[in-house]
């Protein structure tokens, strides 16, 4: 009896296995950018499970055409640890009617990612956070980030402050931010007053510049609660380390890719 019971549930697990399977065939097949959902929603999900994020706040996009003017992004206020990637919304930056849409964005998220994309080519995805060791630094009279560590090493010459915070960042403020972000070598910009914001060639390459800056913020700060002196790099070695970085094979896509294969054990409805 124990058996046929089991036998029985043990039917109806595969037949539920089965039916999930199918609803993520469907899915791949009727949503536009499948894969490039599936990597956001998981950098939205771990920016969660890394305490990065704030409240229904913040937000990423990803540019899908040549030109980077139509881009994903992420649901008005809607939890980072809960979108999925039939969630995203599609974007087209030069439309000026986005916000008057029934699937509007956030007036700030549009104002600050749709100036980007349009002046902006080179940054394919653009991730805002306000993590707390990022923000603390933003709230410095000095910003920047000095190479104290490998990790900080990293960004340098290869970051920039932004010193004029002037509210919200609507529209007028958004166009403002996206010329800061010209020089194809500065892949993060800390925002003075506000948070930080990354741009990477992928999901993952953006994700593992955030997560590392965050990384090397927390250090920075930590290091000068200690009231010590800081052992700085000379701009030889923090320049030669930045490099080396750059050049690293996969790191980012390993990154992802195992963060992918966490949610796929653990909560695998994101690729929903």
């Amino acid at each position: 009896m124990r058996a046929a019971v089991g036998r029985g549930i043990l039917a109806k697990t595969g037949g539920f296995s089965m039916s999930i399977a199918r609803l993520q065939k469907e899915t791949r097949t009727n949503l536009p950018f499948y894969e490039e959902r599936v990597d956001l929603a998981c950098a939205f999900r771990w920016t969660a499970r890394l305490n990065m994020h704030e409240a229904v706040a913040n937000h990423f996009s990803l540019a899908v055409n040549e030109d980077g003017t139509q881009f994903l992004m992420n649901p008005n206020q809607v939890h980072f640890s809960r979108i999925k990637a039939s969630d995203l919304l599609m974007i087209d930056a030069n439309d000026p009617n986005t916000l008057s849409g029934p699937n509007a964005p956030d007036p700030t998220a549009w104002g600050l990612h749709g100036a980007i994309h349009r002046n902006v080519p080179h940054a394919r995805c653009v991730m805002h956070v306000h993590s707390i060791h990022a923000t603390v630094l933003a709230s410095l009279a000095d910003s920047t980030l000095p190479p104290i560590d490998q990790n900080s090493a990293m960004f340098f010459n290869r970051h920039v402050v932004d010193a004029h915070y002037g509210g919200l960042a609507f529209e007028e403020e958004g166009e403002r931010c996206s010329q800061l972000l010209t020089d194809p070598k500065v892949k993060v910009m800390v925002m003075g007053n506000h948070g930080v914001l990354v741009i990477g060639d992928t999901v993952a390459d953006a994700f593992n510049r955030m997560f590392y800056f965050e990384r090397a913020a927390e250090t920075y700060i930590k290091a000068l609660w200690t009231g010590r002196p800081l052992r700085t790099l000379s701009d030889a070695i923090a320049e030669k380390t930045a490099s080396e970085m750059d050049d690293y094979p996969g790191q980012a896509e390993r990154h992802l890719a195992e963060l992918k294969a966490i949610l796929d054990e653990e909560e695998p409805i994101y690729r929903n």
